[in-house]
């Protein structure tokens, strides 16, 4: 194990003692783990990292206890009409940076070049399994950008507003042959997915995957049956 993997290891034992601590007391992780309340305290709070050897054990004595998928699910809130709010899930860096590690083991093999996403709420996930994968992360908006010349532009038609939508990338983010990963919080009607595939298509790139925390509905059923791409999900509701 390379030194910078061994500090990645670390901080994700960090990152469990945190997360857990949201559900647990200190007295049920130190029972649980073995360790005092004041080495916990220690780690939860960053003070200090567990040599390695600890955080090899305590991977392997917490990760039973961390299901991402419950998580997220418990973090969704909904509304009197139905509709949910996903805050709670995209404000937790800890909850976010292990969901990151999750995604980004499962395309270590692909060597991804970009991770394109649709401004705004898919922006802190994609910035996250950025991180974990070491790649940069371009996203598309609504409206051009100042100073930008050359833009790849895709027209949808919104399923909720009845309204022809525009999403905007510059040109330079995406190159011909870019093996691209496309991540979003929410997929509901999947089309403004489509319109992220379809600026691929026009940059010449490759999408080899995509990813998405929450789906409503069965779009994502569809978008695997048209574009024989590989699509996950956290949570179906």
């Amino acid at each position: 194990m390379s030194q910078i993997e061994a500090v990645k290891e670390k901080l994700r034992v960090i990152r469990i003692l945190r997360l857990l601590k949201k559900s647990y007391t200190y007295e049920e992780l130190s029972r649980i783990t073995g360790l005092p309340i004041t080495v916990l305290n220690r780690y939860v709070r960053g003070k200090v990292l567990p040599s390695t050897k600890r955080a090899k054990e305590l991977i392997e004595i917490l990760s039973p206890y961390v299901n991402l998928e419950e998580e997220v699910r418990k973090r969704i809130v909904f509304d009197k009409h139905g509709l949910f709010d996903n805050l709670k899930i995209l404000s937790d860096t800890d909850l976010m940076s292990l969901i990151a590690e999750n995604v980004a083991s499962k395309y270590m093999e692909i060597d991804i070049d970009k991770i394109l996403t649709a401004a705004t709420d898919g922006i802190p996930l994609a910035v996250h399994i950025g991180n974990e994968l070491g790649v940069d992360v371009v996203y598309a908006k609504k409206k051009k950008e100042v100073g930008v010349e050359k833009f790849y532009e895709v027209n949808y038609v919104s399923s909720s507003s009845g309204s022809v939508m525009t999403l905007y990338l510059p040109s330079w983010a995406i190159k011909k042959g870019d093996k691209v990963l496309i991540v979003d919080d929410v997929v509901r009607s999947g089309e403004t997915q489509r319109a992220l595939i379809e600026m691929c298509r026009q940059a010449t790139a490759t999408p080899v995957g995509m990813f998405f925390l929450i789906s409503a509905g069965n779009a994502i059923d569809r978008i695997k049956e048209e574009y024989n791409i590989p699509v996950e999900v956290m949570v179906r509701l």
